[in-house]
């Protein structure tokens, strides 16, 4: 059931047209209207359904003007990296200590990374990570012998951009309280991003499909891509 706050905002945008972001941004942040910082968020569908087979993105984006929330890492490494995860920030580090606390259901963090040596013992515990999109990944920067790079992307806005079976995508540009500015770079970032899988994965013909912009308790809108990718 929709609430009285909820259908007067649909009564004041009732001829809601597809816009660009720029355009869009003032009518989102005024329909921001709870107690709250709302955030501000995309949801774009793209057609990872090819001739070839069925496309999925997982990688990750660096947002410049960071996400606004508050990440705590968990480290996993030898004796020899603690200092520099430590230095670099991380909320948890440890080795067979950490790995005993997860295995015990302690997964008080939201991004872990780890060493090479060490995805070997964690390894065991994919089924216990992996439904919660915990388990450390190459690809994503978060098994790497960097430590002290990987903590510092984790905490300073680092996500990971990945489709579901239906092609769908959801990522947070960002708080209400950013500037728009600080919003459109994160944007901007995530359709660079966007750009670059397209040409990695050969996707035939347009890559999005649809793309929709709202903030947590605010209405979607269609947004209109400066061109089509």
């Amino acid at each position: 059931m929709k609430s009285k706050r909820f259908k007067n905002l649909l009564k004041l945008e009732k001829d809601i047209t597809s816009k660009s972001i720029k355009e869009l941004l003032p009518n989102i942040k005024k329909n921001c209207t709870t107690k709250f910082d709302e955030s501000i968020d995309l949801s774009l569908q793209i057609n990872n359904k090819q001739k070839k087979g069925e496309v999925n993105i997982r990688t990750v984006v660096n947002m410049p003007a960071g996400t606004g929330k508050k990440i705590k890492v968990a480290v996993l490494c030898d004796d020899s990296k603690k200092a520099a995860a430590e230095k670099a920030g991380a909320d948890l580090v440890g080795a067979d200590d950490l790995i005993e606390k997860i295995k015990a259901g302690e997964l008080n963090f939201e991004k872990l990374i780890c060493t090479p040596k060490m995805m070997i013992s964690l390894s065991k515990l994919g089924k216990i990570l992996g439904p919660k999109g915990l388990m450390p990944n190459p690809k994503l920067g978060t098994v790497t012998e960097n430590i002290e790079e990987a903590v510092k992307n984790a905490k300073a806005g680092q996500v990971e951009v990945k489709n579901d079976k239906d092609g769908n995508i959801g990522i947070s540009l960002g708080k209400k309280s950013f500037t728009d500015d600080k919003i459109l770079t994160n944007f901007n970032a995530i359709i660079e991003t966007l750009e670059k899988e397209k040409g990695n994965n050969s996707f035939k013909g347009e890559m999005i499909k649809s793309i929709y912009l709202t903030s947590t308790m605010g209405i979607s809108y269609k947004l209109k891509l400066d061109k089509h990718f």
